[in-house]
């Protein structure tokens, strides 16, 4: 079998050093890599040690082995490039296609999948002419993951710092599975609801559910990897951030629904995955609830919380956006689900069977995915991540409908 080809560009930022491990990860996991760094990276971190990572010369100028057209074949023969991290002159470089160095004349000849990984302060960021720069990579294909928000160079915070190598790596692995057509959510905002939320008793105890987030987690990571800006709202998981989403963290029903509906309005679709609590409890104790000697306790009255899942359907943010329900359900799957989805007027809705040994906290999952049309599509049991794909295959194809509708 055929090692996969990877291009490893790296621009110089102090960030360089982290590239260190992706390239370990790369390697690792049987990926022939070949390093491009730039000229300035090479002051961050030495050729010998890209080549020590790697087992192979790291590629570093244009007029080296001439003959080989280095320029040329690196960015032919790679089935994925991937820079990280990609500074704002490399960004405005690759956007308004100049190739003054062997890097950006690798991005100009590749013929697979891009991905860069931005990393830079937060002012350089959010400034327009980088904005501009990384709208115009997006609308043609490319994928610019978001950078993550924590400590910069010196004492500054803020948006711009690299995302985990980890996670950059796992973000490569799904552009790496699905081949060239990676991009079909390219220049599309999707929000992502994922976890399980928590309604609090007292102090110390609430009312909660079995949800781990790797469903929702599965889908802000396949989506990223298809080009699209993520939004993830996370509801009291414990798992590492994907490489390229905005985190949103919530706690209860109310939290969720407030941050579903501000991210929702600048939304192309929205995908409720969260486990959302139906009730929460009329009343709070402010402390700690105590057992009594023979005393039982008082039942606990609940209140109804609002369907968010509903309400994001029935007043749709901005004219054809879709909207995406799941459905848990343990018994009478399909039936419960098809009530389901007329009752709260979604788009889809992604219906799997749940209980001891099913879906939660599992890496695996199944459904079947039912349409607002009437269409039925059974996905199979395998990676959450694969299921995640084959909801946004469903999605990609509606929003491509719409447009040539």
């Amino acid at each position: 079998m055929n090692q996969p080809r990877v291009v490893l560009g790296v621009s110089g930022g102090i960030a360089a050093y982290k590239a260190c491990e992706l390239l370990r990860r790369f390697s690792e996991s049987g990926h022939q890599v070949t390093v491009v760094p730039t000229a300035a990276a090479l002051h961050f971190v030495g050729e010998a040690t890209w080549a020590a990572l790697s087992g192979r010369p790291a590629a570093t100028e244009t007029w080296e082995r001439v003959h080989e057209v280095p320029h040329v074949r690196i960015g032919q023969q790679a089935d994925l490039v991937v820079v990280a991290p990609a500074t704002a002159d490399l960004l405005a470089k690759a956007a308004h296609g100049l190739a003054d160095d062997l890097l950006t004349n690798t991005l100009l000849t590749a013929r697979c999948p891009v991905v860069f990984a931005p990393a830079m302060h937060t002012e350089m960021w959010e400034h327009p002419a980088t904005q501009e720069n990384v709208a115009t990579l997006r609308r043609r294909g490319v994928i610019v993951l978001e950078p993550a928000v924590g400590r910069l160079t010196g004492v500054d915070t803020g948006k711009g710092r690299l995302p985990d190598p980890e996670a950059i790596f796992a973000a490569c692995l799904r552009v790496l599975a699905r081949g060239t057509a990676v991009a079909d959510l390219a220049g599309r905002h999707v929000v992502v609801s994922a976890g399980g939320t928590r309604e609090p008793l007292d102090p110390v105890r609430y009312l909660g559910n079995r949800s781990s987030g790797k469903q929702g987690y599965a889908l802000a990571t396949t989506a990223a990897a298809r080009g699209a800006r993520v939004t993830l709202l996370s509801a009291n998981v414990e798992l590492p951030a994907p490489a390229g989403v905005d985190v949103v963290k919530v706690t209860t029903a109310l939290e969720l629904r407030e941050a579903a509906v501000k991210a929702a309005a600048e939304a192309d679709v929205v995908v409720m995955a969260a486990a959302v609590a139906d009730f929460r409890p009329t009343d709070y104790a402010a402390v700690k609830i105590k057992k009594r000697d023979g005393v039982e306790p008082a039942p606990i009255a609940l209140v109804r919380n609002p369907d968010i899942l509903a309400e994001l359907s029935e007043h749709r943010a901005r004219p054809g956006q879709l909207v995406v329900g799941f459905a848990a359900e343990t018994d009478q799957v399909l039936a419960n689900g098809r009530a389901k989805l007329a009752r709260k007027g979604c788009d889809l809705l992604v219906v799997n069977e749940v209980g001891d040994g099913k879906a939660f906290g599992l890496d695996t999952n199944e459904a079947v995915v039912l349409g607002a049309d009437g269409s039925e599509r059974a996905i199979a049991p395998g990676p959450k991540e694969d299921l995640a794909d084959a909801v946004w295959d469903l999605v990609a194809a509606r929003l491509g409908a719409a447009e040539h509708g």
